[in-house]
């Protein structure tokens, strides 16, 4: 009754671009993207990463709601799925569980989004590098449930997603390492 379109993007590939105005919710079947903005400049700042099983674009999918801000990315190559806001708003004649359960589980997702931007933001408001990587890290061990914990960035990545230089953060992983606070390999990390 939803209509759901499947498709396809390569590693590289824009699922959405900023300034484009959405109909559509969006929900990642496999593979991986980074929700991101570049300014002027083209420094880039990543919102967030979206893997399998994720929603987005929801925040844009509402009338009015204006042109998206941010680009999304596929940092893997992907399959996305893609629901016509409207339909999905518009109860079907036939008033199909399935449809009743997509709306429900549209409103808890939506939920779990708002919650880890209130998360990040609380990475964001440290004032030191060594703070936001700690910050983040502490959360990554809680949500992962174990003090060995694997990120879904690179360091470049890692840096845009906290907003500092990725050459100071690198610096400071080392020094962390130093200082006996954690231990790395990759995108792979040890709290000690």
């Amino acid at each position: 009754c939803l209509q759901v379109v499947a498709r396809s993007y390569k590693k590289g590939e824009y699922v959405f671009r900023q300034g484009q105005n959405l109909q559509q919710i969006a929900l990642l079947v496999e593979g991986s993207l980074m929700v991101q903005k570049e300014d002027y400049w083209g420094n880039r700042s990543i919102i967030q990463s979206v893997e399998a099983g994720e929603m987005f674009g929801e925040a844009y999918a509402a009338p009015e709601s204006g042109p998206l801000l941010s680009d999304v990315v596929a940092v893997a190559d992907s399959t996305v799925l893609l629901f016509d806001v409207f339909r999905v708003l518009t109860v079907c004649s036939a008033a199909c569980r399935f449809h009743s359960m997509v709306v429900q589980n549209l409103v808890f997702a939506v939920a779990e989004k708002n919650r880890q931007l209130v998360q990040k933001l609380g990475h964001m408001a440290k004032r030191s590098t060594r703070e936001k990587l700690m910050s983040y890290l502490s959360e990554e061990a809680k949500r992962q449930g174990s003090s060995v914990v694997t990120i879904p960035f690179n360091r470049q990545q890692l840096a845009d997603f906290l907003s500092v230089d990725r050459s100071a953060m690198s610096n400071e992983l080392s020094k962390m390492r130093d200082d006996g606070l954690i231990e790395f390999e990759k995108n792979r990390f040890t709290l000690l």
